[in-house]
C-alpha cells in the first residue's frame, strides 16, 4: 500500500546486506550506466566549512528496472572524535508510477558496503587474472569492505595494510584475518605496501601520498578515498601512466581522483578511458595487457545506493522485517 513507509534501521539493513548479493546488484547497476539506461544527475553539495564537513544528496533512476530513490549522505572526517561515523546515510526509495515514498532505510553500512562491492567488481575486470597480493593505504571501515569485495572476486595470497593509526591498522588486521582467514602484514610505510598487484587507498587526503616510482607495471588500483572536491591520493604521475577507468566521468572530473589533476590541467577528461559500466556492457576495453597500470576512481554513484536499496527492500518484504509507518 503506497500509503505505508518501510522504516529499516541499521541493524535490519545489515542484517539483510550480504557482499556476494552487493556485488551483483552494483554490477548490474553499473552495466545499465554503461548501457545509458540510467538517470542520474551528478551529486549535490552543501559545504559546512566551520564544522569541516559537508551534506550531499545523490538521486538516480534506473529506467530498465524501474527502481528510483535518493541518499541523503555526509562526510565529517572529525566525527570520530566525537563517537561518530564519517560518514552517515539515509536513503529513500519511491514508486515510479505514483512518487509516493515507499521505503526509508539507514544507509550508513549500505553506502559502505556498495562501495566495497562497487572496488570488487572493478578488480574483476580491471585487475590482472593472477593478482592474488593487495596492499591497503588506510585500513579504516572502507577498507573493510574493499576487502570484502576483492575477497569474493579473486584468491587473496596475501594483504599488506598500513595507515596513519597503526592501532587501526592492528584492529583492521585482527578483524579481517578472522573474517577471511587471510594473513595481514602491518607495514610502517605507504612505500611498502605499494609492492602489490592491487593497491587500495580509502585515505581523505588533499595530496598525493602514492607516488609514481612505487607503483610497478601491471598494478590495479582502487582509489577510493577522492570523492570531494580537492581530494586526491594518487601522485598525478600515476594516472599519466594508467588506463583511468571512472564510475562517472563527469561526476570523477568534479570530485573523483582525476579532479585535482584536471583542475591543474596536469591531464584532461580525454585522458579518462572510459566508465566502469562500459566495460561491463562490453563496449569499451581498459587492460589490454598484463603490463599496463589500471586505476578504478571511485567516487560512489546513486544507483549503486539506489539498487542496493532496493535489493534490501525486496528482502525486507520477503521476511517481514521493518516497521510500516502511515503517511497519510
Amino acid at each position: 500500500m503506497e500509503n505505508q513507509i518501510l522504516w529499516l534501521n541499521r541493524k535490519e539493513v545489515e542484517s539483510l546486506l550480504d557482499m556476494q548479493g552487493t556485488i551483483k546488484v552494483v554490477e548490474e547497476a553499473f552495466r545499465q550506466h554503461g548501457l545509458k539506461k540510467v538517470q542520474m544527475p551528478p551529486k549535490l553539495y552543501l559545504y559546512f566549512k566551520k564544522h569541516n564537513g559537508d551534506l550531499r544528496t545523490m538521486p538516480a533512476y534506473l529506467e530498465e528496472q524501474d527502481i528510483t530513490g535518493v541518499k541523503i549522505v555526509n562526510v565529517h572526517p572529525d566525527n570520530p572524535k566525537k563517537g561518530l561515523p564519517t560518514v552517515m546515510a539515509l536513503v529513500v526509495l519511491n514508486s515510479t508510477e505514483t512518487g509516493a515514498p515507499i521505503a526509508v532505510m539507514d544507509g550508513t553500512y549500505l553506502t559502505n558496503m556498495r562501495t566495497g562491492a562497487a572496488g570488487g567488481v572493478a578488480v574483476k575486470y580491471l585487475a590482472r587474472k593472477d593478482a592474488k597480493i593487495v596492499g591497503f593505504v588506510g585500513t579504516g571501515n572502507q577498507a573493510i569492505t574493499q576487502l570484502l569485495g576483492i575477497n569474493e572476486v579473486i584468491d587473496i595470497e596475501e594483504i599488506k595494510a598500513t595507515s596513519t593509526s597503526e592501532k587501526g591498522t592492528l584492529a583492521f588486521r585482527q578483524e579481517m584475518e578472522k573474517r577471511i582467514g587471510c594473513d595481514i602484514v602491518p607495514k610502517k610505510s605507504i612505500e611498502e605496501v605499494c609492492d602489490c598487484d592491487i593497491l587500495v587507498t580509502t585515505t581523505p587526503s588533499r595530496e598525493p601520498i602514492v607516488m609514481s616510482e612505487w607503483i610497478a607495471e601491471g598494478t590495479h588500483i582502487n582509489a577510493i578515498g577522492a570523492d570531494a572536491p580537492g581530494k586526491e591520493e594518487l601522485d598525478p604521475k600515476i594516472l599519466k601512466r594508467a588506463k583511468i577507468v571512472v564510475d562517472d566521468i563527469p561526476q570523477a572530473s568534479h570530485s573523483g581522483e582525476v579532479n585535482v589533476p584536471i583542475s591543474k590541467k596536469l591531464i584532461s577528461e580525454k585522458d579518462i578511458c572510459c566508465e566502469i559500466g562500459e566495460v561491463i556492457a562490453g563496449r569499451k576495453k581498459a587492460r589490454m595487457r598484463d603490463s599496463d597500470i589500471t586505476v578504478f576512481d571511485s567516487t560512489g554513484l546513486a544507483i549503486q545506493d539506489v539498487a542496493t536499496a532496493n535489493m534490501v527492500y525486496q528482502k525486507a518484504l520477503e521476511e517481514n522485517m521493518g516497521i510500516k509507518l502511515q503517511q497519510f
